[in-house]
C-alpha cells in the first residue's frame, strides 16, 4: 500500500486537488515501470530549503526541490522538499505560469525517484522531456485514465 502526503512547513499549503495529483503521480510512476510506496511532499520557503540543502547536501544555495530517495527496486519512496519561493521565482525567470512550474517541480521529484537524473551531460534535456510528457498527461486530465 502507498501513501502520498502533502505537508506545509511555515508556509501556506498550496491549493491542489490532492486526489488528482496522487493519481497523476501513480500513473507517471507506472509509465516508468515503478510502483508508488510512501511519498511525502514538504512545501517550504527558501529559508527552509537552504537549511536542508546545507545540512544534508553541504550545498550553500537555493533550489526548487530536494529529493531524498528511499526507493527499493521498483517501488519508489521518498521525501521531497519544495521551496514555493523558488518555484515562483523560476516561473517568472522561465516565463511560465506558476501552476505549470509548480506541477513540473512536483513531478520532477518523482522522476528522480524513477531513476532519471539531470546533472550529467545531456541528462537535463532527458529530464525536461520526461517532465513535459508528464505535464501533457496532467493537462489532458488525469481523471480520464
Amino acid at each position: 500500500m502507498s501513501t502520498i502526503n502533502f505537508i506545509a512547513k511555515k508556509i501556506a499549503m498550496p491549493t491542489l486537488d490532492e486526489e488528482k495529483v496522487k493519481a497523476w503521480i501513480v500513473e507517471v510512476a507506472r509509465r516508468h515501470d515503478r510502483r508508488v510506496g510512501d511519498l511525502t511532499y514538504i512545501f517550504c520557503d527558501d529559508e527552509k530549503i537552504l537549511e536542508v540543502n546545507i545540512e544534508f547536501l553541504q550545498h550553500n544555495y537555493y533550489t526548487d526541490i530536494i529529493t531524498f530517495d528511499y526507493s527499493t527496486k521498483r517501488r519508489i519512496s521518498g521525501d521531497m522538499f519544495i521551496s514555493l519561493d523558488t518555484v515562483a521565482s523560476n516561473a517568472e525567470l522561465f516565463g511560465r505560469e506558476y501552476d505549470e512550474e509548480f506541477m513540473r517541480v512536483v513531478i520532477h521529484g518523482v522522476l528522480h525517484l524513477c531513476g532519471i537524473n539531470d546533472k550529467g551531460e545531456g541528462e537535463r534535456e532527458i529530464m525536461e522531456q520526461h517532465e513535459n510528457d508528464a505535464l501533457a498527461l496532467w493537462k489532458n486530465d488525469i481523471s480520464k485514465l
